[in-house]
């Protein structure tokens, strides 16, 4: 059983019919996500990879995968198109136009073309891809919004129907003050995409409002100041401890002046580790249910999944993904 968040996310992308890449369709559970995804009216799924390769696993499963569209980078008519493009892109970097050949016969580069190019709407990988190699791809084919100078991630959190997103939990070990700062924007942004609702964003800390002084203090300061220049209309808090972002009463005693703490429902953690651990613990021992990670930061949506994702993990990123697009 879906939560009702999770089904709320597939109904509102069903009014918008995306066309969504699945960068790793020789996956069963990708193939039967694609079924799923055309079944529901979700969205449009596009199968990017070997189509003999695909319909051998399909088969292998018994799965009737003849109506879904199937795109072979291999034989796709923009080949040398996307070869010459990446090669433009990259060259800088050493890389030849042998090796951009090569690069765009690779699903997750050939998908981020497509989305680059505007034949998908969102690109979703990674139950066979390792992220850092998703995120890889994803920087040298669409490359990161405007504005934002780091790939990041958020969990969304479900929490007896309520939604929260957590950030960063998987991709920036040690952000910066300015990287801290881009993550809050980003995952403000696609809270309210995702959600409908106002993000009200609190920089988590061990310390709420001066009650320590320390060098990771004073990140979290700097990047509250950050933000509040490049986007003043955004409600944003910290530094805050998590009992005084969350919870009311204890809000009004730590910081009663906060127009943040008490109610937040975007928690960005100081680094990787806080946030990684932090989601794990809500999900594991406290009931939550996290989706995730929704990479951010990206000029499109290319999305990534843990290899150890479901079908419906699979079936609701791709909502998110449609979703991103609004």
């Amino acid at each position: 059983m879906i939560s009702p968040v999770a089904s709320n996310l597939r109904q509102r992308a069903s009014a918008l019919q995306r066309r969504i890449g699945l960068a790793d369709a020789t996956d069963e559970r990708v193939l039967r996500a694609a079924l799923t995804l055309v079944e529901q009216a979700i969205a449009q799924p596009m199968l990017i990879g070997s189509k003999q390769a695909i319909f051998a696993e399909a088969q292998r499963f018994g799965l009737t995968i003849d109506h879904l569209d199937i795109l072979d980078p291999i034989a796709h008519v923009q080949h040398e198109v996307f070869a010459q493009e990446l090669y433009q892109q990259l060259q800088k970097k050493g890389i030849t136009i042998e090796d951009a050949r090569t690069l765009v016969t690779d699903p997750l580069y050939c998908s981020g073309m497509l989305l680059k190019h505007g034949v998908v709407s969102a690109c979703v990988s990674g139950s066979l891809s390792t992220t850092a190699n998703v995120v890889r791809a994803g920087l040298r084919t669409v490359g990161l919004q405007q504005g934002i100078s780091v790939v990041s991630s958020q969990f969304l959190m479900i929490r007896e129907s309520h939604l929260y997103a957590f950030a960063d939990c998987a991709v920036v070990p040690q952000p910066t003050a300015s990287q801290l700062a881009d993550i809050a924007i980003a995952s403000a942004q696609y809270y309210r995409k995702l959600s409908g609702n106002i993000p009200h964003v609190a920089l988590l800390s061990f310390a709420t409002r001066g009650s320590a002084e320390h060098v990771d203090v004073d990140k979290v300061r700097e990047a509250l100041a950050i933000v509040r220049q490049k986007e003043p209309l955004l409600h944003i808090d910290g530094e805050l401890q998590f009992d005084a972002a969350f919870v009311p009463s204890i809000a009004e005693r730590k910081a009663p002046d906060s127009s943040v703490a008490g109610q937040a429902n975007v928690f960005v953690f100081p680094d990787l580790d806080a946030g990684n651990i932090a989601y794990k613990i809500a999900e594991r021992w406290g009931g939550a249910e996290a989706i995730g990670p929704v990479i951010q930061g990206l000029a499109h949506p290319y999305l990534d999944l843990s290899r150890g994702c479901s079908v419906d993990d699979i079936v609701t990123t791709a909502a998110i993904g449609a979703l991103m697009t609004v």
